[in-house]
């Protein structure tokens, strides 16, 4: 079997073609978000925005809403949490990420044993990009798109913020809005990478492929542009080999991310390594 057929017997699948879809839009809009998560230093933000969206679908599922809208407003009511916790305690930031994160992610977990749902947690924690449907795939396209799209439009606003927000603000831009823009824009991208990669594992396409980028990039505009090549190439390579040697999806599109990474940072090591001989 020659490289052509390995890359078209899995597209003779219509899971697959779906999943692929899926997985790449959801890569992009991460990706894209990557950028602004590594520059302004959001990591562990991400990680706990991701975390508590867990209690905001498990009330969704309890009310019968749609779980979007849950997920959506756990999001930023943690964000929103993060903030008092860290004014009013005044401990450090990592501090009230970390108190708010496990603790939104522990109430998640015991309300989903309380009311054990019809769904599969364990694919909503893990992803399982195998299983989406086309609802899903229309769902993670909207997102994207929306995402994109807002980006697009407050790209030099958003830049500004990032490098520096009380410059910004002194200038007239308005940070407040900016900050809680982010917020909802990576609650939703959040909610798009549900079902690929899912909960725990969306902070590797929220983090890798800006910080991989970021090894590399010579501007702006660079960075991002391979934050999202990274994030895609990352998506395709894993579900190929997730489907080849039987290995879970989402674990194997995270992994690969993380080699980028590590690929990378050796590469640039020893690029300088041989300009210091």
């Amino acid at each position: 079997m020659n490289l052509f057929d390995l890359l078209l017997e899995p597209m003779g699948y219509e899971f697959m073609r779906v999943a692929l879809a899926t997985s790449i839009v959801v890569a992009v809009t991460c990706s894209i978000l990557s950028g602004f998560v590594v520059l302004r230093g959001w990591s562990l933000l991400g990680d706990a925005i991701s975390h508590s969206v867990l209690p905001g679908i498990a009330i969704a599922i309890a009310l019968n809403i749609p779980y979007l809208i849950g997920a959506l407003l756990a999001g930023l009511g943690s964000a929103a949490l993060i903030g008092v916790v860290e004014t009013s305690a005044r401990i450090r930031n990592d501090t009230a990420i970390g108190v708010v994160m496990s603790g939104a992610f522990a109430a998640g977990l015991i309300l989903l044993s309380w009311m054990r749902p019809t769904v599969d947690v364990f694919h909503m924690l893990f992803g399982n990009p195998i299983g989406v449907s086309y609802g899903d795939m229309i769902l993670s396209t909207v997102i994207g798109g929306f995402v994109v799209l807002v980006v697009a439009s407050l790209f030099k606003e958003i830049v500004a913020y990032t490098f520096d927000p009380i410059f910004s603000k002194v200038v007239g831009i308005p940070t407040t809005f900016l900050h809680f823009t982010l917020m909802i824009l990576l609650s939703l991208a959040i909610v798009s990478a549900l079902n690929t990669v899912g909960i725990i594992l969306v902070i590797t396409l929220l983090v890798t492929p800006g910080a991989t980028a970021q090894l590399v990039a010579r501007n702006i505009t660079h960075l991002f542009a391979t934050s999202v090549a990274v994030g895609a190439s990352s998506a395709v390579i894993g579900l190929y080999l997730s489907y080849y040697l039987s290995i879970s999806s989402g674990g194997a599109i995270a992994g690969v991310a993380t080699i980028f990474f590590f690929v990378t940072l050796g590469l640039k090591t020893a690029f300088k390594t041989r300009r210091a001989e």
